[in-house]
């Protein structure tokens, strides 16, 4: 039998090291532009309303038309204030574009008459799903 020996080398190393980070951060990059591109914009209203709570709550759907009622009575659409006879104008011409369910956004202390007047505008406007928006309990 033969022998045969092996010989091994040291390699010395000297000096420092670096890692290179160029794929990690490449990855991270193609997350992030991932994460942007997939995430869901849903339109406010501009007003900040304090709803009030129900057991039962549907999500707010991306493409709706939003009316928020304040406590003091003022109704608003995209931020401007439109007034309970301006409902009937704003959702008719939006409705007329895209069949879209309106959401109410009412403040828990709004009067129950101002909202039962902007859900009789919207319906008369041609609003077919008409909803009044909740916070979950």
């Amino acid at each position: 039998m033969t022998r045969r020996s092996h010989r091994f080398q040291q390699v010395s190393r000297q000096g420092s090291e670096e890692i290179n980070i160029s794929p990690l951060i490449d990855i991270v990059f193609i997350l992030l532009i991932f994460f942007i591109v997939t995430t869901v914009f849903v339109d406010e209203t501009g007003v900040d309303v304090d709803k009030p709570r129900a057991a039962s709550q549907k999500d707010l759907e991306k493409n709706s038309i939003l009316i928020a009622i304040t406590s003091e009575g003022g109704v608003f659409h995209a931020g401007r204030e439109i007034g309970v006879v301006g409902v009937r104008a704003v959702v008719g011409r939006l409705i007329k574009q895209e069949s879209m369910p309106v959401i109410i956004q009412a403040d828990r202390q709004t009067a129950t008459e101002t909202t039962v007047s902007v859900l009789d505008e919207a319906k008369l406007a041609g609003a077919v799903q008409v909803f009044v928006s909740t916070v979950g309990e």
